[in-house]
């Protein structure tokens, strides 16, 4: 299957019909998921950038569930690059973009992504970049505070661009993906999607590669049975391991909650898996009143025999439908949307389109995922008399999600989550 990555491109446009900005973010993530690790030592703009994009990330899940089929995002690649769209907006805008991105203000938004970005690209034992980058065309420049705070606080280059050449401006920015996600994401932005009234394209690239703690044998992988629902099933390549592994009973949303790490434990895949083969509707039920920040408390490390399936998701998300039912309508409003903090000058923006695309593989050695996406964290205290072996078999539907937690660090007991998807059909299986 040919390798893709996730790409949100959110064009933001001139008022007039003609003019459109692009901003587009991109997340590449090598093994299973991509995680982002930071220090969360108690400062308040940071804990509002792991509590903001965890309600964030519900509320996305909740809109992209609703279709049938295989799910798979990547919440923080989407809450980061409108983080930094936040940046130059005004009014009511700005107003929204706080409310949907749990931020007080753009500032605090701001200096929680600088302390994300400062961790992220130091994490040992794994491969682990963000970056982000503006291209703005030659014929606009941005206003001095909105670069000097991308720059400081988003780390984002500036590259100024001829839109209107729309081939070799997409051959640029593709490049720079490419280069920054190992060649994992390509062909992030179509020739397309840009012309001469193209304003801006904002661009945030996240690319990890990690192998799991403890490998699954290939040896030991299987053809079994993975579940559709009571009655029908398909043939799987299902991945057998045993050992310690971080796990609990939950009780609340019937069902088991399995944590894999990788070979640095504070990246890791979490699998939330229902008791009833058909349980999958109900959990998300659920899952809409839980903090998936938090689902790691209360775990305990037992012995558990694991059974996972081999599989490869791809997808691409039209967003703007998304973001609209999220409470994010005003950016696509070409009437109402205010970015005039953003270019110098005193053209009106929108935002046109916002696209993600998203891939992932899981396999013996690890996992490989990627993201992409523009715009025009836990407590484990329990403690047993007698810890007994636990199984868990993903046969049938389950969620499943990434996220970051700093435990030398961590005083919150939360984690910050990159990557959600749901398993539910066969398309996907490595057959």
């Amino acid at each position: 299957m040919k390798e893709r990555t996730t790409c949100q491109i959110a064009h933001i446009a001139d008022g007039q019909p003609s003019h459109r900005l692009l901003a587009s973010g991109t997340i590449c993530i090598l093994s299973f998921l991509a995680l982002l690790p930071v220090i969360m030592g108690g400062r308040e703009e940071l804990q509002a950038v792991i509590e903001g994009n965890g309600h964030f990330t519900k509320k996305l899940y909740n809109v992209l569930a609703q279709k049938e089929g295989n799910v798979f995002f990547s919440p923080i690649s989407a809450h980061a690059v409108l983080a930094m769209a936040y940046q130059g907006s005004k009014g009511t805008t700005h107003e929204a973009f706080g409310k949907v991105l749990g931020f007080s203000g753009h500032l605090q938004a701001a200096e929680g992504y600088s302390d994300v970005l400062s961790h992220l690209n130091n994490v040992p034992n794994v491969q682990l970049l963000m970056a982000n980058k503006i291209f703005v065309a030659e014929d606009a420049s941005l206003k001095p505070t909105f670069q000097e705070i991308t720059a400081k606080k988003f780390l984002s280059e500036v590259q100024p661009v001829n839109f209107g050449n729309n081939n070799a401006t997409a051959k640029l920015i593709n490049g720079w993906v490419e280069d920054k996600t190992q060649n994992k994401i390509k062909d992030l932005i179509s020739p397309d999607s840009l012309n001469s009234a193209t304003r801006l394209v904002l661009v945030n690239a996240i690319y990890f590669k990690g192998t799991w703690a403890s490998k699954f044998d290939k040896s030991l992988t299987v053809t079994d049975k993975f579940y559709l629902n009571d009655v029908d099933s398909i043939d799987v390549q299902m991945m057998n391991n045993k050992g310690k592994y971080f796990f609990k009973e939950d009780e609340a949303l019937d069902a088991k909650v399995l944590e894999l790490p990788y070979s640095n434990p504070e990246v890791s895949l979490i699998v939330i898996l229902p008791n009833k083969r058909n349980g999958i509707a109900q959990l998300e039920e659920k899952l809409a009143n839980t903090d998936l920040s938090k689902i790691t408390e209360n775990m305990y490390k037992p012995e558990v025999v694991v059974k996972l399936p081999k599989f490869k998701i791809e997808a691409t998300i039209q967003m703007n439908e998304v973001l609209e039912k999220v409470g994010l309508g005003v950016i696509f409003s070409q009437g109402e949307a205010n970015f005039s903090d953003m270019l110098t000058g005193s053209e009106p923006l929108y935002v046109s389109e916002v696209i993600q695309k998203a891939f992932i593989e899981v396999n013996e050695e690890g996992t490989e995922a990627a993201a992409a996406t523009a715009v025009v964290v836990r407590t484990r205290s329990r403690k047993f008399s007698r810890v007994l072996p636990q199984n868990l078999t993903v046969d049938h539907p389950c969620i499943f999600l990434v996220r970051s937690h700093d435990e030398e660090h961590s005083t919150s007991g939360v984690s910050n989550i990159l990557f959600v998807g749901k398993l539910s059909n066969g398309q996907f299986f490595n057959r």
